[in-house]
């Protein structure tokens, strides 16, 4: 009866298990809430759920809208959130230096355990995007600088432009028709191809078959599985179960791991059983004996690495380029006018007169801030005796990262941070705070592929545009709301429709 006090006699009757049993959970529960008040990061603000479980970070992470998550939860809580019982998410200028920057005085941050699970590291190989140890990693900087410098960059320029020209024609031929063409599609594979020739020595044929190569599958499967991956980590548990009920396509993944890394490696030691003056990485990475400071599987980890981090990168910013610029027709004609008053014919376009044209260079940095290629905050380690991080301290062994969709979207950084204002970078006034984007990261780790990223960016914009007028043909498509997130950017299609410009010529 509601309201009724148990008497003794019948409070006799209930079961000692029953409750011992409650006794344990009422215990468990008073322990969580006290070990919840007591933990370190009790202070910092986020959602309820996410400071007791990973449970909320992995569900954003599988669904593909971690990106958006952060964005939202930023505007609610502030500058710092927690978004998981041990993590910490930032979203300023300051965040960005003081977790990946260099501060003399202070401790490195070393990347966390969300590392460990790229190509080689079964066979205790690290690439250079996913080395750990920052010793480790300093070593193989300075030896992979040799094929990213700028001299090298440019001796690069021939094998790059090769690619691109080839790209542009098929874009051409494809998109005259009137279903159009997909141009997010061939943008991968032009990079794809790019990617490949210089770290392997020999180029996917992406472009020319459409993407079947296999190294194109399984690059573009295994992205989608790392958010499963670091989901397994964070609940050991649910990985042993899936591989007891899921047996079948797990050993399928690790197969297909198996094969991409037996292909990277027989590549790489083709191409050095086959030594030549050819401009691509492995000569500048071979030449005066330095092919004996690394074994050829270690070469194959760094190709793996430069090969995923490379592939779908600079496509995504130049897709978004093209998307911005078709729904703004008076920046297209502004880009169209710049193009060709610099240049008379297509074979003028090249890395270096690109450079000279500000616009150009504007409009991929507004590109890379409001549709960061690499939208994922890369996760850091507090070092040993805490650090403060935007001027709060933060305990050691706590995992911490700046979100660069969540920073370059935030208004407290850009004046209306949803406009495409390519003019923000051409001006200093204002209250934008450029060094809130940070598309290559920054510091130590930062990406050692900026100049041929710039180069791929620069050459195939120009080109493009120069060479063909065009028309979207997915009208409805909005970039931001179509997309998702499997670590890189699994953007909808952007198809248009071209046609070949009148007054475009190929040679002077």
């Amino acid at each position: 009866m509601t309201g009724k006090i148990l008497t003794a006699q019948e409070a006799s009757t209930i079961p000692l298990w029953w409750i011992a049993s409650a006794a344990l959970v009422i215990g468990w529960a008073l322990q969580k809430i006290w070990l919840h008040i007591r933990h370190p990061l009790y202070i910092f603000p986020g959602p309820p759920l996410a400071a007791w479980s990973n449970i909320p970070y992995s569900y954003w992470f599988l669904r593909g809208r971690q990106p958006f998550v952060m964005l939202s939860l930023h505007e609610k809580y502030g500058p710092v959130v927690r978004t998981a019982p041990n993590e910490l998410s930032f979203n300023s200028a300051a965040a960005w230096k003081d977790i990946y920057g260099f501060r003399p005085g202070h401790k490195t941050f070393i990347k966390s355990e969300f590392y460990d699970g790229s190509s080689f590291i079964d066979q205790g190989f690290h690439g250079i995007a996913t080395s750990r140890d920052p010793v480790e990693h300093a070593g193989m900087r300075r030896y992979l600088s040799h094929a990213f410098s700028e001299r090298a960059v440019r001796e690069q320029e021939g094998l790059v432009a090769e690619i691109v020209d080839l790209f542009v024609d098929k874009v051409g031929a494809v998109g005259k028709s009137k279903e159009g063409v997909n141009l997010a599609h061939w943008l991968r594979m032009e990079m794809f191809d790019i990617t490949g020739s210089l770290a392997f020595g020999q180029s996917f044929d992406a472009v020319k078959n459409g993407g079947q190569h296999p190294s194109v599958r399984f690059i573009h499967k295994a992205l989608r599985q790392i958010a499963v991956l670091d989901t397994f980590r964070r609940f050991p548990w649910l990985g042993k179960i899936t591989m007891t009920v899921m047996s079948g396509p797990i050993q399928k993944l690790l197969e297909d791991n198996r094969l991409h890394e037996e292909h990277c490696f027989t590549m790489i030691q083709r191409r050095l059983d086959k030594p030549d003056r050819r401009p691509d990485f492995l000569t500048r990475l071979t030449e005066d004996g330095r092919e004996k400071e690394v074994s050829a599987l270690q070469l194959s980890a760094h190709a793996a690495d430069i090969l995923q981090a490379g592939s779908d990168t600079a496509n995504v910013t130049i897709t978004t380029v093209f998307y911005y610029l078709l729904h703004d027709p008076a920046l297209m004609r502004k880009l169209r006018a710049e193009i060709d008053t610099n240049f008379s014919a297509f074979s003028e376009i090249t890395a270096q007169s690109t450079a000279k044209i500000p616009l150009i260079r504007s409009i991929c940095l507004e590109a890379l801030r409001i549709y960061p290629s690499l939208p994922l905050g890369l996760p850091r380690v507090v070092p040993e005796g805490g650090e403060t991080v935007e001027g709060h301290y933060v305990p050691e062994g706590t995992i911490v990262s700046v979100n660069p969709y969540a920073a370059s979207l935030s208004p407290k950084n850009f004046e209306n941070p949803w406009d495409f204002k390519p003019d923000r970078w051409l001006k200093k006034e204002g209250r934008d705070i450029h060094e809130a984007s940070q598309p290559f990261s920054m510091g130590p780790r930062a990406c050692i592929g900026q100049n041929l990223a710039w180069m791929e960016m620069n050459t195939t914009v120009a080109k493009l545009i120069y060479m063909y007028d065009f028309e979207l043909v997915n009208t409805n498509m909005d970039l931001h709301r179509d997309s998702s997130m499997d670590t890189m950017w699994e953007g909808p299609p952007l198809v248009v429709r071209v046609s070949e410009r009148a007054n475009a010529r190929r040679h002077a």
